[in-house]
């Protein structure tokens, strides 16, 4: 291999690079705010459209902005957004469709979507894995089967999830688990991304010489 191959090989190298950081960087990121620090989420839209597109609709709205995490169980995961500190249900939009079986698993650190035992009946609320919870994978698509819709994963803040997992609970209004001391979210907003940086000019490559012969003295 010459030079020149060398650097066109590198070059190219370089451009593939760039390109998957830029893929990346297109996935939407949201970050809660809550009373024990910041999540950022990275979700998901080429795997669950439905799903990522009704959670930003939530965040877009606002809707977060003052609900809890109202159900915390450790070794298990942390729920919230759908009960505000006086533990009233917010009125939500229609329930979407589950997207569990698009390939993403309830592994530790994922966000995906909470539901009564009805398959479609997500609306707002969600929950983060604090573990790797094999039971609420998809495995077909029956009623018992269907699983729980995986649409992000949490890129910063896993020990603040981890601090709010570690909250004591008791039972508040009729419903277990509950943070005896609650755990806000002080807002949702989606994260903008960083200006891109300008391209880095790749100098020309001259092409080899013959070196002149020397002069005679």
């Amino acid at each position: 291999m010459n030079f020149r191959q060398f650097v066109c090989m590198a070059v190219g190298g370089f451009g593939v690079a760039v390109m998957a950081t830029a893929q990346e960087a297109e996935n939407p990121m949201v970050v809660l705010k809550t009373s024990m620090g910041d999540i950022t989420l990275e979700l998901y839209p080429d795997k669950a459209p439905a799903t990522v597109e009704n959670f930003l609709k939530y965040v877009d709205d606002d809707f977060y902005k003052g609900t809890i995490f109202h159900r915390v169980i450790r070794n298990f995961m942390i729920q919230g957004g759908g009960f505000d500190a006086k533990m009233s249900k917010k009125s939500t939009r229609a329930a979407i469709k589950n997207e569990a079986a698009n390939g993403l698993k309830n592994t530790r650190g994922t966000i995906a979507m909470a539901r009564t035992s009805i398959p479609d009946s997500a609306t707002s609320q969600f929950f983060i894995n604090t573990v790797d919870n094999r039971s609420l994978n998809f495995r077909n698509p029956t009623r018992s089967g269907i699983g729980y819709c995986v649409f992000g994963r949490v890129t910063e803040g896993l020990d603040v999830v981890d601090k709010i997992e570690a909250a004591a609970t008791g039972i508040r209004n009729g419903m277990r688990d509950v943070p005896k001391t609650d755990v806000m979210i002080l807002g949702a907003t989606r994260k903008k991304a960083a200006p891109a940086e300008a391209p880095v000019a790749v100098p020309a490559v001259p092409a080899p010489t013959a070196s002149p012969a020397p002069v005679a003295p």
